[in-house]
Order: C-alpha cells, then structure tokens, then sequence
C-alpha cells in the first residue's frame, strides 16, 4: 500500500516513523532467502522419503497366475542372532590380501551377534594412526572390513576358510575435494593518485587478477581430507527376493553368492552424520591422526531412507539448486537450536524421520508390517 508523502509541517516526526518502519522491511527482505533454503531442503526430503516408500511398496511384482512359472527366490545366507567374527585391516592398496600382517589389522571382535538391537551388538575403538610418507603426499588409505561365522576364517589360503561362511568390504578413508579458490580482491583505497610508482603498480596488480580469473579454467587441485570416524552397519535385511526382481535400489549393495544364488549380509560404511567440517586435512606435517571406528545393525528402512536423502542431495547439486556444504548444513540443524531467521522446517522433518527410525528399529515388527 502506498504511503501518502509526509506533510512539511510532520519534520522530525514522519521521519522517525519512517525509519522506524523500514527495520521490520529489512529483516524481512533477510528472512526470505533462509526461507527459501528451508523450503527447498524441505522438499528434498519429503521427496526422498516419497521415493523410498513408493519403491518398498509398489515395485511390480510378476503374475503367478497358473500358466507362470514360479519365481526363483534367493534368501541371506546367514540367520538372525547367528554369530560373527570380526576383522579390519588398513592397507594403501585397495586389493586386500595380505592376511598374515599383523601390523595391518586394527580390530578383532568374536561372537558379535547378527541383526539383533542390544549392547552386545554394538562395539566401539578408537586409537591413533600414524600416516605414512606416501600417505602424507596424496596417497588414498583403505578400510578393508572382513566377518566370519564364528570358527571360520576370511582368509582364503587358511583350512578353514569357507565360501558361504565369510564376506567382506573396502571403503577408503580419504575424501578428496577440490581447492577453494583465494579471494583475488584488493583493497585500493591506500593508493595515492599523485604517485606514479603506485598508479603503477596498481595496474600490474589488476592485470595479474585479469590473468588469474583467465586461469580459474584449468583443472581444479584435489586435496585429501582423513575420515576419522568409521560406522561399520550390518544391514538388517532377511527378504526373499525374486532372483531377477531385486529393487533398483537394493540391487546395486546386494552382494550375491555365485554358486547359491543367495546374497551375503549387506555391509554399509555409515557416512550419513560425517560432516566435512570433520574431515582432517592431509599434509607433511601430519603426525597421528585420530581413528574412531563403530560396528553396529542398522534397519533395513532406515539404511533406505538415508541412500535416498544423499542421493537427492547429489541430484539437486548436479542441478545447480544446491551449493557444496548445504547437505552437511541441513544435518547439523538437527544439533543445533534453531536460528530465529531460518526456516527449520526441513531439520524438523529429517529429525522426526530418523525417531520414527528409531522406533521401528526397536521394534522390527513395525517395519515387516
């Protein structure tokens, strides 16, 4: 609504109010794009959510009337509460092999039981590395994990190795992100007129920017960044799938067993809640580094729920609509109180998504259901 221009006579007191109203303008016009974050976060979730629900329960299924075959089943080769031993090993080489180093297991645990929601599921470590010169200078480390019924072994040359009695997984434990560019700007307000030697030198200085921003098309320097906290999952997952039914969204973690058929347990490497302000960089002048590692079940719903949040995140990213760092920014809002001009509707949902998790975890009848 427009405002009628205050008379001559108001002076001093249609200039206050004047000022006054236009505070409540201004942090209005602030608000809106923090709204904007929230409501774009907002919907990435609620799509991914959407995504996940409509794959578990509306993936097409194949007639069995009575002119269809049957469909071949494959199952876990493993049972519930049946008990596993543990081994992790750090190596430079993504190939794993070398079982008789002792120097390169960090962890053994025995009788950890499979699927089942107690403290004896769950087992921790933490301890220091020490990187290697290779490691120092660019070099990738890997976490290879290996699990065992109990009384066998992961290595293959051992006698009592079995097949359908051992798996394992590699995941490295260095990321690799590019190098933030410097901030090219210069301040020129100290620069004298009169003097020719600083108009001079002002020149090269804009000419050296000018060459600097031609160069910012040549390909981006990586550094690595250490991980030091590693979330070992066992994913609780006993369906029987139709051998060439599989969901497009188990498919790709499913580890089938060639002879049987049948797939071992899933194992996820858990980087939902490792934010990159975490991540540690790598350098010469790293000594030790911290090493955190976590063993654990996780639901079948919720290991769903969190591939397809990170897998909107990396759609919108790809799109342009969302920023590097915005994903690990909308998870910390659900460690922090809210800010008076966000909008945290987004942080709300994902917390009351991963309760609702929690509680289905708890209770795993709610989920078969």
């Amino acid at each position: 609504m427009e405002m009628a221009p205050p008379a001559a006579g108001a002076g001093a007191g249609a200039a206050a109010a004047v000022v006054a109203g236009g505070a409540p303008q201004q942090r209005q016009q602030q608000q809106q794009p923090a709204a904007g974050f929230g409501q774009t976060i907002t919907g990435i979730i609620r799509i991914a959510v959407f995504w996940y629900f409509a794959s578990k329960f509306f993936t097409s299924k194949r007639p069995t009337g009575p002119g269809s075959e049957p469909p071949v089943l494959i199952s876990n080769l493993f049972h519930k509460a049946e008990p596993l031993d543990m081994w992790v090993y750090l190596s430079e080489k993504e190939k794993f092999n070398d079982f008789g180093n002792e120097s390169a297991l960090l962890w053994h645990e025995n009788n950890i039981p499979y699927a089942v929601w107690g403290p004896e599921s769950s087992r921790t470590l933490s301890l220091k590395y020490y990187p290697s010169e290779a490691v120092k200078n660019n070099a990738t480390v890997y976490v290879h994990v290996f699990f065992a019924r109990s009384g066998f072994s992961p290595d293959p040359n051992d006698p009592e190795y079995l097949p359908l009695a051992a798996f394992g997984r590699t995941h490295p434990i260095v990321a690799y992100f590019p190098k933030s560019k410097n901030d090219k700007k210069r301040s020129l307000l100290g620069a004298s007129s009169d003097d020719p030697q600083t108009q001079t030198q002002t020149v090269t200085q804009v000419d050296e920017d000018t060459e600097g921003d031609v160069k910012d098309d040549a390909p981006a320097e990586w550094l690595p960044y250490w991980k030091p906290n590693i979330t070992i999952n066992l994913v609780d997952d006993f369906t029987r799938y139709a051998h060439n039914g599989v969901p497009p969204n188990i498919a790709p973690y499913l580890n089938v067993e060639p002879t049987s058929g049948n797939y071992y347990p899933t194992v996820y490497f858990n980087e939902f809640w490792l934010l990159r302000d975490k991540l540690i960089p790598l350098n010469e002048t790293v000594t030790e580094l911290p090493l955190n590692l976590e063993v654990g079940p996780i639901s079948m719903t919720k290991w769903q729920l969190f591939l397809q949040i990170d897998q909107s995140f990396q759609i919108h990213r790809s799109y342009g609509s969302m920023i590097e760092g915005e994903a690990d920014e909308l998870k910390s809002i659900r460690g922090r109180e809210p800010l008076p001009t966000r909008n945290h509707h987004g942080g709300l949902f994902i917390t009351f998504s991963v309760r609702l998790l929690g509680i289905q975890e708890r209770y795993p009848i709610l989920e078969q259901k």
